[in-house]
């Protein structure tokens, strides 16, 4: 189980790069997301890793509604250290995978439906399989595996139409970065929060493995994953990733700079 830390009240954010990214905790971000849901709001929640931070520095669109979110999580580490070198020591990581049981447990507890988009149809099922069986009172009340294209206008219409009627409260869209992001953003009319939890499906479902903790702590989660899928992942961790140490460095160049400048 992971451990539950309160943060600081108020909830402290941070620009990295061009994002913001808020410095919540697993407790904060579940009853968060609960607190929404249980009052039927529309939310949408991003999961944030290098990956979205680099996308948002490349694309001005992508980042505006990164902005929009409701709430910004440092999923990967080197988000983490980034918020504690601008000035919040006590950030900590809320990673997707470890976030979505915490919130289904929640959710079987106080009987809010939840729901899965995205994935294949075989990993939803062990997922669901998985999830209900950890957690008996889970009511899964939606998931579907879109087509790996864009959807039409009526396939749009149907998925809106299934998801509004389905009475769903909480859902996890488990399409990618940067493709989760902008559905959820494009769906801000849906009654439910939405969060965007990557690769979580997989992992959850026992389809992938994820990375030993001790690696995850050191944040080389990102190598154990090149190693296991080099084709598909090379040009995120081995072009974006120095990317972003060397626009971060230059960040903190900048704001020392503008500090001594107005000593």
């Amino acid at each position: 189980m992971v451990d539950r830390l309160l943060e600081p009240e108020p909830l402290q954010s941070r620009r990295i790069l061009q994002t913001r990214v808020d410095a919540t905790s697993y407790r904060h971000a579940t009853d968060q997301v609960l607190g929404w849901a249980a009052a039927g709001e529309s939310r949408y929640v991003c999961v944030a890793t290098v990956n979205n931070l680099i996308e948002g520095w490349d694309d001005p669109g992508y980042n505006a509604l990164m902005e929009a979110a409701d709430l910004v999580t440092p999923d990967g580490m080197p988000l983490v250290w980034g918020l504690r070198l601008l000035g919040v020591p006590g950030a900590s990581r809320v990673y997707g995978p470890d976030l979505t049981p915490l919130v289904c447990e929640e959710a079987a507890r106080r009987g809010i439906p939840v729901g899965f988009y995205g994935g294949q149809d075989d990993v939803l099922d062990d997922l669901a399989a998985t999830l209900t069986e950890r957690y008996p009172g889970l009511r899964i009340t939606y998931r579907w595996s879109p087509p790996f294209r864009p959807l039409t206008a009526e396939e749009e219409a149907r998925v809106g139409g299934d998801l509004a009627r389905s009475g769903t409260r909480i859902l996890f869209v488990g399409l990618g970065t940067p493709k989760q992001e902008r559905w959820m953003a494009g769906h801000k009319d849906l009654p439910m929060v939405m969060l965007g939890v990557g690769a979580a499906f997989d992992f959850l479902s026992g389809r992938k493995r994820q990375a030993p903790p001790a690696l995850q702590r050191l944040g080389l989660e990102w190598l154990y994953r090149l190693v296991h899928e080099p084709r598909r992942l090379w040009r995120r961790y081995l072009y974006r990733n120095p990317r972003f140490v060397a626009l971060f460095a230059a960040q903190l160049v900048r704001q020392r700079q503008s500090r001594r400048s107005t000593r």
